[in-house]
């Protein structure tokens, strides 16, 4: 269709980024700080980015990574710190004091907001390039010395294009970045953990001072904090539910069933402003490169939420990648830009066997199969009873290894 983009005349910029999530935008404020210049490429609009619902938790690493380059003064300002869980089966509550056992706690910041102040910090503070409402990009020469990035200005409708040394992709699970990259040449590694999430936002105050997990036989159910009037549940349903077929008495009833045990506050209800199914899978792609063109978060792995760690690993890839590219620009050594993939892929693939293990002692007792079921017990009580082994999950729930 756009097979003319070539011949198109082009703009020259060093650094294109697709996408403006916190992986596309962190980049973008580091290489902005440091004068190399990058512009980023987004389909949707700026109002549509600071408000679409995503993740909320934050590792301690990653907010002091980011306070360490400028970009977590309102983060700081106005998180709250968690230090604990609980986990709620057979009737009884168990808090988990995984901060005592790590050093490190959890950061409650919605995605928006961080979202909000990255592109604060960029485009109006640090007068950055960004282009919102994008359409139609595509990729040119990757694998070549001179590569570029076509797109349709949403305004004028017109086809442009940018010639630049490097690509990243930032643009998520469905965006257009990874689909540069081919089987042969980075396969992607995918499991399905057979079960959906019905994920939730309530206009209500929060339940609980700390993330829950209820484990129970009908199924998985989860209360996690968003702000003092919001929160965010999840319910174990089928893979490929239907959202309406969860109206609000049946969620709150469920809720209530999967959450409720001795001496725990009742559920305070509220109105539901989001429905959504999540098929719970997660998938790799390996090498994270290929070319001129740089993976960056979703574009490059996806972790299912049931450990809070998909926007942590988008972050720990966004500050590798401005780094590398930093250096680069600076001293022409491209060794970091060469071991990218490799840096990234180990802390993708601890998150990944932790976000299984976890995923199978919150899902065994739901299986209806007696054997998963009696192992994943086995499983959380070990957990609750030998300090070794709470030691070693709270440095995986809350990645406390560098």
């Amino acid at each position: 269709m756009f097979a003319s983009d070539t011949s198109l005349p082009a703009e020259r910029i060093p650094v294109v980024i697709v996408g403006a999530g916190p992986a596309g935008l962190t980049i973008a404020n580091i290489l902005r700080s440091a004068a190399v210049d990058c512009v980023v490429l987004e389909a949707e609009s700026r109002e549509f980015i600071e408000q679409r619902p995503r993740a909320g938790f934050i590792e301690e690493w990653a907010v002091r990574a980011l306070q360490r380059r400028g970009l977590a003064t309102r983060l700081v300002e106005r998180a709250q710190a968690h230090h604990e869980c609980e986990f709620r089966f057979e009737g009884e509550r168990h808090r988990f004091r995984y901060a005592e056992l790590s050093g490190d706690r959890h950061f409650v910041y919605p995605q928006p907001l961080l979202v909000t102040d990255l592109v604060r910090e960029y485009a109006d503070v640090k007068d950055g390039d960004i282009r919102f409402g994008v359409r139609d990009v595509r990729l040119h020469g990757i694998d070549s010395a001179q590569p570029s990035v076509a797109y349709t200005d949403p305004e004028s409708g017109e086809r442009r294009r940018i010639e630049c040394v490097v690509v990243a992709g930032c643009d998520g699970a469905r965006g257009v970045t990874r689909t540069y990259l081919s089987p042969e040449t980075a396969p992607v590694s995918r499991f399905d953990y057979g079960v959906g999430w019905l994920a939730l936002l309530a206009e209500a105050p929060p339940s609980s001072d700390c993330v829950v997990f209820g484990i129970h036989p009908r199924g998985f159910g989860a209360h996690m904090a968003r702000s003092p009037e919001i929160t965010r549940y999840y319910l174990e349903c089928s893979p490929g539910d239907d959202p309406e077929n969860w109206p609000h008495d049946r969620v709150w009833t469920e809720l209530r069933e999967r959450l409720s045990v001795t001496g725990a506050p009742p559920l305070t209800e509220g109105r539901l402003i989001e429905k959504r199914v999540l098929d719970m899978h997660n998938y790799v792609v390996q090498p994270m490169t290929y070319g001129r063109l740089y993976l960056a978060g979703d574009s490059a792995h996806l972790v299912a939420p049931i450990a809070a760690k998909g926007m942590n690993l988008a972050l720990r890839d966004a500050l590798l990648l401005a780094d590398a590219l930093v250096t680069y620009w600076g001293s022409g050594d491209d060794s970091a830009l060469r071991g990218y993939s490799t840096a990234c892929l180990r802390r993708v693939w601890e998150y990944q066997e932790f976000s299984q293990w976890f995923a199978e002692l919150l899902h065994g007792p739901s299986s209806g199969d007696p054997f998963r079921a009696g192992a994943a017990t086995a499983r959380l009580r070990r957990l609750l009873d030998s300090p070794a082994a709470a030691t070693a999950f709270a440095e995986s729930y809350i990645g406390a290894t560098p």
